[in-house]
C-alpha cells in the first residue's frame, strides 16, 4: 500500500509541477509518470538500504532515460519531462533544514545540512548528465548501424 500511495504523490506533485512550468495539457500524464518512475526507483533504493546520494543519482539517471524516449516518441523537447520529472528528487527539506540551523545559530548542524543537499544536487545533475551520454552513445550506434545497413542495400 505504501508504494501506491508513494506512486501517486510523487505523480500528482509532478504533474504539477508540469502545469506550473507550463508543459503542454497533452504532455502532463506523462510528466507525472516520469517522476513518479524516478521518485519509485528512489524510494525502493532508499528501502533497500541504499544511500540517498545514490539513489538519487540511479532517479535522475531513469527521469533522464525515460524522458528521452518520450520525447522522441512525443517530438519534444526532453526538457518538458525531465524539468518536472526531478522535482520529487530535489532535497528541499535538506535545504530547509540548512537555513533554520542557520537563524538557531547552530551552525555546525547547517553546514552538515547544506554540504547533504549540495551532494544531492550534484548526484541529481549527474544522473542527468550520464544519462545524456549514454543515450548520445546509443542514438549514434543505432544512427552507424541504419547507415551501414543502408549502404548494403544499395
Amino acid at each position: 500500500m505504501d508504494w501506491l500511495i508513494q506512486g501517486i504523490l510523487s505523480f500528482i506533485g509532478t504533474a504539477g509541477f508540469g502545469v506550473i512550468f507550463n508543459a503542454p495539457k497533452r504532455l502532463l500524464f506523462h510528466c507525472g509518470l516520469v517522476g513518479m518512475t524516478g521518485w519509485l526507483i528512489y524510494y525502493a533504493f532508499q528501502q533497500k538500504g541504499i544511500d540517498a546520494v545514490f539513489a538519487t543519482f540511479a532517479g535522475a539517471f531513469i527521469i533522464s532515460i525515460v524522458a528521452h524516449l518520450l520525447a522522441r516518441q512525443f517530438k519534444t523537447p526532453m526538457i518538458v519531462f525531465s524539468v518536472a520529472g526531478i522535482i520529487p528528487l530535489v532535497p528541499g527539506g535538506l535545504a530547509y533544514n540548512a537555513m533554520r540551523t542557520i537563524v538557531e545559530n547552530d551552525y555546525v548542524k547547517s553546514i552538515q545540512y547544506g554540504a547533504r543537499v549540495f551532494i544531492i544536487a550534484g548526484a541529481i545533475v549527474m544522473g542527468l548528465v550520464f544519462a545524456e551520454v549514454f543515450m548520445q552513445l546509443i542514438f549514434n550506434a543505432i544512427r552507424k548501424r541504419k547507415a551501414r545497413l543502408s549502404n548494403i542495400s544499395s
